[in-house]
């Protein structure tokens, strides 16, 4: 049986309430809030946030290959899937690939991961773009989800099978950005709304019919797309009950592009029960309608990161700070050299350490070397060191400094020394995080971010982010272990 292994999704942290931007652009916003990458997130990094949260519980998988999909990568040209593939430490033998420019390019690569092949990681992530004031800004969302597609073993069974899909192509013009531009231009609604409702109700019949199934038996379905009133329109008329269409996170998160559908998928199916029938129907460039069967292992492995729990957690940002990470705002730097430009060879001769976070660990004594060495500190043979994985690992702060000089493009910045579980030691940047929240004793996880852009060229590495309990609180050690 080949079907969905395991899954995740990323929220970013931060959120805006759509109704601080009218009084700044003048116009837009509206109710309720959209999720904020931060400026030193991408899409490239939440897409590694998502993968980390749907391989952790199964460390012994090994996908064959990782499409990523994306309609804001951060390189043309490249691959961007070679550096989320580098940061989960995939194996070097797996395919990593883009499907990137089209909201309906996530689909399609979970229909492509689902045709057949090894187990194949499914990642989508969108920075979603807008200009000041626009409908797209406000109703925008950046997000990403993960989704693992395999042949269930006893070690990693089926959660949720494909019983049927259907598609239709169809070309005519809706949404449209071209290379560059910051924003997306649209057509009128009720022409996208016209050409999207039938297409979206034949492929749904497609796949019910290919199922053999009737609409009435669907537990769930969820209806995906950038064309807002085509997706209200099309739950109305898909031929099932409301209170079947399931919630399109837009109240909350906003509309993450080619992130939606598959962000929808892993909510549903962390609330879903064994042998619920779940239909995702997706209106992009035509439609696509893909029915799923929850098996028995639906809630087998429960997330750590429930998308209910990321949509409850987070804390807001101002809409000029909002502005200003976008690049919408243009603010004086810090008086200090800007960043050069990253080495190409230096990133490759330590690739393990810089996208991996891989330390070293000295054989005889057991310390922790971070940066990875090969001369123990503590004297010893040369190269006498076993590889660390750290970037799961957690620590305390056990100093920490707010520097309001260095340049970003968010100051202040906020250093700490951290000492981790298990051991190891690192100055490293904080992110995701207030500089009054932060001080010895703090409990930080890690997180992949961009440390920032030189000639063209993201600079990727790890930060720290605080721990936080379920409301949002920073968790901090007992102080006899903070020191």
């Amino acid at each position: 049986m080949r079907g969905i292994l395991a899954l995740g999704a990323h929220l970013p942290h931060r959120r805006l309430d759509r109704r601080d931007i009218a009084a700044v652009a003048g116009g837009g916003g509206g109710r309720g809030t959209r999720t904020v990458a931060g400026y030193d997130e991408d899409a490239t990094t939440l897409a590694v946030e998502a993968g980390r949260t749907a391989l952790r519980p199964h460390p012994d998988a090994a996908p064959a290959a990782l499409w990523f999909s994306t309609t804001t990568p951060t390189y043309a040209d490249k691959t961007n899937a070679t550096a989320v593939h580098a940061a989960l430490r995939l194996p070097d033998h797996a395919v990593a690939a883009d499907f990137a420019g089209a909201a309906r390019s996530s689909v399609v690569a979970l229909r492509a991961a689902l045709a057949g092949g090894g187990p194949t990681l499914v990642v989508a992530a969108d920075v979603r773009p807008g200009l000041p004031g626009s409908p797209d800004e406000a109703a925008g969302g950046d997000a990403a989800a993960a989704l693992l597609v395999g042949e269930g073993t006893d070690a990693l069974p089926v959660r949720a099978e494909l019983v049927g899909a259907g598609a239709r192509t169809e070309e005519f013009l809706d949404r449209w950005r071209t290379p560059g531009d910051a924003r997306t231009r649209q057509w009128e609604d009720r022409f996208g709304e016209q050409r999207y409702v039938p297409l979206g109700r034949a492929a749904l019949d497609a796949a019910l019919a290919e199922a053999g199934l009737e609409a009435g038996d669907l537990d769930r379905v969820l209806v995906a797309s950038p064309h807002a009133r085509a997706a209200r329109s099309a739950g109305r008329k898909l031929g099932v009950a409301p209170e079947v269409v399931g919630d399109d996170l837009g109240s909350t998160v906003g509309n993450p592009g080619a992130t939606q559908p598959l962000l929808l998928l892993v909510a549903a199916l962390e609330e879903a029960a064994p042998g619920d029938l779940i239909a995702l129907v997706s209106l992009a460039d035509g439609a696509d309608a893909l029915v799923f069967r929850a098996t028995d292992e639906v809630a087998a492995t429960p997330s750590a990161r429930p998308v209910a729990d990321q949509v409850a957690a987070g804390a807001p940002v101002e809409y000029p700070t909002y502005l200003r990470w976008r690049g919408l705002l243009a603010t004086e730097p810090p008086r200090r050299p800007e960043p050069a430009r990253p080495s190409a060879s230096a990133a490759a001769r330590s690739a393990e350490w810089k996208f991996g976070y891989v330390a070293s660990e000295d054989r005889t004594s057991g310390a922790v070397h971070m940066p990875p060495a090969r001369a123990a500190m503590h004297g010893g043979p040369i190269d006498d060191m076993e590889p660390r994985p750290m970037a799961d690992a957690t620590g305390t702060v056990v100093t920490s400094t707010i520097d309001r000089l260095a340049y970003s493009p968010s100051p202040p910045i906020v250093f700490a020394i951290v000492d981790f579980d298990g051991g190891g030691r690192v100055p490293v940047e904080l992110t995701d995080c207030d500089a009054a929240e932060v001080g010895i004793g703090v409990r930080v996880e890690m997180t992949f971010r961009r440390l920032f852009t030189a000639d063209g060229i993201a600079n990727y590495f790890w930060k720290a982010r605080p721990v936080r309990d379920a409301d949002g609180t920073v968790v901090r050690a007992a102080a006899a272990e903070a020191g």
